[in-house]
């Protein structure tokens, strides 16, 4: 019998003692009280004494995350944080008039006030000037850096996600969100303090349209947007050769990694979240492989290690090389996932509506924000999950975050190594589940000392 068989054996075995045990002493039979509460009580030691990250074994989808049975190890400032910033003043497009990035349907004011309180309920601080302090402080100690400010002469790189993108011409398909771009490059110029002319705006694989560019450009002309080909005012993507070369053999996957990346002091992770055919979702994990050196047309890339195996047995995956590489993952000091509209596919216009609550028939309005690369994703994979559970590949899809969060000890066995230099992977972050739809609770929010906390903050009428 496999590990986790009788983890989940002992678990219901021992719930159930508690509840004979209470039925016992209501009725006052006192020895069958006495001997079902030794019995769960002897169930409970032999329960907590399983570390859960130590019950997989081979057999297919034995290895699975429990609601609020967190694995792996928290991330940030305030540990295993996860900011929820929803705002339904933000996006009113009517799904049919116009185009859903103009600005009479997507509100520049609320994406910035979603943007500035995102970051500082994040890091506990009372203005954006000391939140981004904290986040830079965070994280040049954690990589040994002696200075843990920022410097004027530090580069930032943004990796956006324009997926649904064929060339500089606007696309009528769900991209980053221009509203929110422009959000981050105000909130990093005008209370961060880095000059435009150190931060790159950027999606290597593909193109960075004009709704996108001209809104941002004319804000901040000194800025630097690199796409797939470059011109129209964008540099062309260059490419450090063989930068990831993975952990195993990735078949024909590309190993270089855009220069734009690999030069920058901080990366900064802005996804989007949908659904995505394959993987079951697109999010921060995900949004790294545009880093890589592809092509703008997704037929001619490879696509290796990216899919959970349909059955759930564990296997290595390759976003976890992309997380734990030094200059991706390890280089990143923010996780943002766009939310302002979300979509259940991959591609086309952002579709349809969300009906869970607090959503209710509207676009999800939303932003994610965390210094946890496996929480955020977590987080926003229980969302879409939730909301289209026959959405493609969604089964298994949280696979690549158990393999990230125990990346030390995986469930596949793999040595995860994306340099392969020998070195040592640990935990990438926390794993875990939500109570349910409705509440939305993680370990932290029900008071325990481990795991995620959920922070949710509404906009409206504020």
């Amino acid at each position: 019998m496999s590990g986790f068989v009788i983890y989940l054996l002992t678990l219901v075995g021992t719930i159930a003692a508690f509840r004979k045990a209470r039925l016992s002493f209501r009725h006052l039979n006192y020895r069958n009280g006495v001997l079902f509460l030794l019995l769960a009580s002897a169930g409970s030691f032999l329960f907590l004494s399983q570390r859960s990250e130590n019950t997989f074994a081979s057999s297919p989808a034995e290895w699975v995350i429990l609601p609020n049975q967190p694995a792996g190890e928290s991330k940030g400032i305030n540990p295993g944080r996860v900011v929820w910033v929803h705002d339904p003043l933000v996006a009113t497009w009517d799904g049919k008039t116009g185009n859903w990035w103009d600005e009479n349907v997507v509100s520049q004011k609320e994406s910035d006030k979603m943007l500035d309180r995102s970051l500082t309920a994040l890091t506990g601080e009372k203005n954006l000037k000391n939140a981004w302090h904290s986040l830079f402080s965070y994280f040049n100690e954690n990589l040994g850096r002696k200075d843990n400010n920022y410097k004027p002469d530090q580069k930032i790189a943004v990796k956006i996600n324009t997926n649904n993108t064929y060339s500089h011409r606007d696309s009528e398909e769900i991209n980053a969100t221009p509203q929110l771009v422009l959000s981050l490059l105000k909130s990093l110029v005008n209370e961060a303090g880095v000059p435009q002319k150190n931060i790159t705006i950027f999606d290597a694989s593909r193109f960075i349209t004009d709704n996108i560019f001209d809104k941002c450009h004319a804000a901040f002309p000194d800025v630097v947007f690199v796409d797939n080909v470059g011109g129209d005012g964008r540099v062309k993507s260059t490419y450090a050769d063989n930068a990831i070369p993975y952990s195993k053999d990735n078949g024909k996957l590309a190993t270089g990694l855009a220069t734009c990346a690999v030069e920058a002091d901080y990366l900064i992770n802005m996804a989007l979240l949908k659904g995505h055919v394959g993987q079951g979702v697109t999010l921060c994990g995900k949004n790294y492989y545009g880093v890589t050196s592809i092509y703008n047309d997704w037929r001619k890339n490879a696509h290796n290690n990216f899919n959970p195996d349909r059955t759930g047995k564990p296997q290595y995956l390759t976003f976890v090389d992309f997380m734990a590489h030094k200059d991706l993952g390890a280089k990143t000091m923010l996780f943002l996932i766009d939310g302002i509209y979300g979509s259940k596919l991959v591609n086309g216009v952002p579709a349809p509506k969300w009906q869970m609550p607090p959503f209710n028939n509207d676009w999800a309005c939303s932003l994610l924000a965390s210094q946890d690369p496996v929480a955020i994703d977590a987080v926003g994979l229980d969302f879409l999950r939730s909301e289209w559970p026959d959405a493609p590949d969604m089964a298994f899809s949280d696979q690549y975050l158990i393999e990230a969060a125990l990346a030390d000890n995986p469930p596949s066995g793999t040595k995860y190594d994306p340099q392969r230099n020998n070195g040592t992977v640990k935990s990438l972050g926390v794993m875990e589940h939500w109570n349910n739809a409705g509440e939305k609770k993680y370990s932290r929010n029900l008071g325990r000392i481990d795991g995620i906390e959920l922070i949710h903050e509404t906009l409206s009428g504020k």
